[in-house]
């Protein structure tokens, strides 16, 4: 695994801290590091523009295969020194695997739609968290789409990657500019549209799934969903609090809503 060693100056060593301080104008490009994360863009086949590694910091065999696997699949692929992964590190004890890597990009006329199909609408998220682990709930739920909407954060922020457990790679995200165009893209196919509200007077278990394409809308926990989706022919519902606590975090009312759907819809 013979590779060109590059410093803190080289072009693509400079890409890496530019993308880490939010200043690449690419927004399709992020990075990933450790074997975790290089493992999971194996598996996905992600494209991977370019692979830095640090041999001198190696502690395994893992590590020195995955390292072997990223170099083959790699654009480019450089070998750094522990100064220059110091600089790049976010990480307390490194494995010494860092790269640059592109975001699959999907568009709505990709995604098939059936009877059977259910979809997640996060709508004005602004933390990238919490837009991780709905990606997360969205592949645990088998949701045949992410559809986004008046984002706020940046799909390619490090703590999506880590909050959705690398399923942001895998999993269908589809964007609209505005709430108005991601309803009538539902609307177009058929889709019954479930608000997520907690001041509904109508509760998930009595809303009553029916069979056909079922959407599950989630938004801002501090705004709340915008009004134009009100202005719909939709279903809002709340999820009962039983404590002191006015509401849920977003993503946990989202697993809540799309399990209740699948659930309706698997006979479960």
């Amino acid at each position: 695994m013979a590779s060109q060693r590059v410093g803190l100056h080289h072009p693509r060593v400079r890409q890496v801290l530019s993308l880490a301080r939010n200043g690449a104008a690419d927004d399709d490009l992020f990075v990933a590091e450790g074997v975790w994360a290089h493992e999971l863009l194996a598996r996905a086949g992600t494209l991977v523009e370019t692979f830095l590694w640090c041999p001198d910091v190696c502690r395994s065999d893992r590590v020195r295969d995955c390292a072997e696997r990223m170099s083959a699949m790699a654009e480019k692929a450089y070998e750094i020194s522990p100064k220059v992964l110091a600089r790049l590190t976010t990480r307390a004890r490194p494995d010494g695997l860092i790269s640059v890597a592109r975001l699959p990009r999907w568009d709505a006329a990709q995604v098939p739609i059936d009877e059977s199909s259910l979809v997640l609408v996060v709508d004005g998220i602004e933390y990238a968290g919490n837009l991780g682990t709905l990606i997360r709930t969205a592949d645990a739920c088998h949701a045949d789409c992410l559809l986004v909407t008046s984002r706020q954060v940046r799909l390619t922020h490090p703590r999506v990657f880590v909050a959705s457990r690398g399923t942001v790679l895998t999993t269908p995200i589809v964007e609209f500019p505005g709430s108005a165009q991601a309803a009538e893209w539902l609307e177009s196919r058929g889709f019954e549209i479930f608000l997520a509200d907690p001041e509904a007077a109508l509760t998930y278990r009595a809303c009553g799934f029916r069979p056909g394409p079922t959407a599950v809308v989630v938004g801002s926990e501090g705004r709340g969903l915008p009004p134009q989706w009100y202005d719909r022919k939709v279903t809002a519902v709340s999820i009962p609090m039983l404590g002191t606590a006015d509401s849920l975090n977003v993503s946990v009312s989202a697993a809540i809503l799309l399990y209740e759907a699948r659930a309706a819809k698997a006979g479960w």
